[in-house]
C-alpha cells in the first residue's frame, strides 16, 4: 500500500505561520521507520503493509501534537495487495509513457 499524508499543526502562536519544526519531527519519525519513503513539499509517501504504515502515520501525527493546540491530517492511500516497490515504479512508468511520442500510444 502507498500512502500519502500531510500532518501540521494550527495553533502554534508563531506569527510568520512557520510549521518547518513540526514537519521535521513527523518526517523524522517516518525516516526512523525504515520504510520506503519520500517527501516533498507538500506530502509525505510512505509505502509498506496496512499496519506498519498507519502505525507511522499515527506516531508522525503525535510528533507534531507538541507544536500547536490541534493537528491536522490529510490522507490518501492507494491500497493494492500484491505490489510491493510502487513508490517508484508508478512515477517510472509515468516517466516511460510522458518519454514516448504521441504515435506509440
Amino acid at each position: 500500500m502507498l500512502v500519502a499524508f500531510s500532518v501540521a499543526p494550527s495553533g502554534t502562536g508563531r506569527a510568520d505561520g512557520s510549521v518547518h519544526d513540526a514537519v521535521a519531527a513527523a518526517v523524522r519519525v517516518v525516516r526512523d521507520s525504515g520504510l520506503p519513503h519520500r517527501t516533498t513539499s507538500m506530502f509525505t509517501e510512505i509505502e509498506g503493509e496496512w499496519d506498519a504504515v498507519f502505525e507511522v502515520v499515527r506516531l508522525a501525527t503525535e510528533a507534531v501534537l507538541p507544536f500547536g493546540s490541534r493537528v491536522s491530517l490529510v490522507l490518501k492511500a492507494d491500497i493494492r495487495p500484491g505490489y510491493t516497490g510502487e513508490l517508484d515504479a508508478k512515477v517510472e512508468r509515468l516517466e516511460r509513457a510522458l518519454a514516448a511520442s504521441p504515435d506509440d500510444a
